[in-house]
């Protein structure tokens, strides 16, 4: 059974959510897109572009059907499965206060859901105009950025041509592995949004921060370590799981790709707070560098001790 591609869309209040979604809900892309929110009367969808409705399951003029929560997720995302009406893909809305870890962890922790869904990606909609008040107020909007795969840098026709530059380096600072779209009242190819399977490891990081050694905003700490001697893959995984114990809260997203001894192969690996899978990937290409690269995002993080850690785990 192939697994339905989920997107979490997380962003502050204001960043252009509801707009966001409303494009999904109504352009002409050919998908069968499950969008699911917090309310539906919270979108604004007008009731021409409904095909038909049943108590909190509508469809879309443009095929795509729209679930509201009022409880459980968990109880919307069976609920599809039960629908007649098809999907290929489905985007979740969170609030915009929200953090997007616990929507994830519930995908790694019900097996039901876990059998028929897999993360495609954490979309965070932000306000370019807004964004330096909405880090400097509290954290919520910085740990959205912290846990993005593709940050849409929304609204950059209401700052000057530099500032955006400079927004966008912030932006990396906080979350290195992001890739950042520039958009103007949201307006940006779905497909750049969906299918984008970042919850599944390229052929490398993708490192997006020149310096590679941090930003630093409101708490939140992003890093790479990287070490070039083959690793001790049982000592890795007695290090990151005292590491997810201690940290776990701490820890919005971390992902590696480990060189180990005794084995031609990669090891690839991803974690939410304290939640982390590691799985055998392909082989080491001929001339390939072989060295294990780690990104580590969240709150109070000291790289040095990370990268002191890691040396331990290195093969004798």
């Amino acid at each position: 059974m192939k697994k339905i591609p989920v997107t979490i869309l997380t962003g502050f209040l204001g960043s252009g959510k509801t707009t966001l979604l409303n494009h999904i809900l109504t352009a002409k892309h050919g998908k069968k897109i499950a969008v699911i929110v917090n309310e539906i009367g919270k979108v604004g969808i007008d009731n021409q572009l409904v095909m038909n409705t049943d108590e909190e399951v509508m469809e879309m003029t443009n095929g795509c059907i729209c679930c509201s929560v009022r409880g459980d997720l968990l109880v919307a995302l069976k609920k599809l499965l039960q629908a007649e009406k098809e999907f290929e893909a489905v985007v979740i809305e969170t609030t915009g206060l929200a953090s997007p870890g616990p929507i994830i962890g519930t995908f790694f922790l019900d097996p039901v859901v876990q059998e028929a869904y897999n993360i495609d990606g954490v979309i965070t909609v932000v306000d370019s105009y807004h964004i330096k008040k909405h880090l400097e107020k509290g954290i919520e909007a910085g740990e959205q950025i912290a846990f993005a795969d593709r940050i849409l840098m929304n609204k950059v026709d209401l700052i000057e041509g530099e500032e955006a530059g400079e927004i966008e380096t912030l932006l990396h600072s906080l979350n290195p592995t992001a890739t950042v779209i520039r958009s103007k009242n949201t307006e940006v190819d779905v497909e750049d949004l969906l299918h984008i399977g970042t919850f599944s490891m390229k052929d490398k990081l993708e490192l997006h921060n020149v310096e590679h050694d941090g930003g630093h905003l409101k708490d939140i700490t992003s890093f790479v370590i990287r070490e070039e001697r083959p690793l001790n893959m049982q000592q890795v995984n007695e290090w990151m799981t005292a590491v997810v114990e201690m940290l776990g809260e701490n820890l919005y997203r971390y992902k590696g790709i480990l060189s180990v001894k005794g084995t031609d192969k990669r090891v690839v690996f991803q974690g939410v707070h304290s939640l982390f899978a590691g799985k055998i990937d392909r082989e080491w290409r001929e001339g390939e560098e072989r060295v294990s690269e780690l990104v580590f995002i969240g709150k109070d993080l000291n790289k040095a001790w990370f990268e002191e850690h890691i040396r331990d785990c290195v093969a004798k």
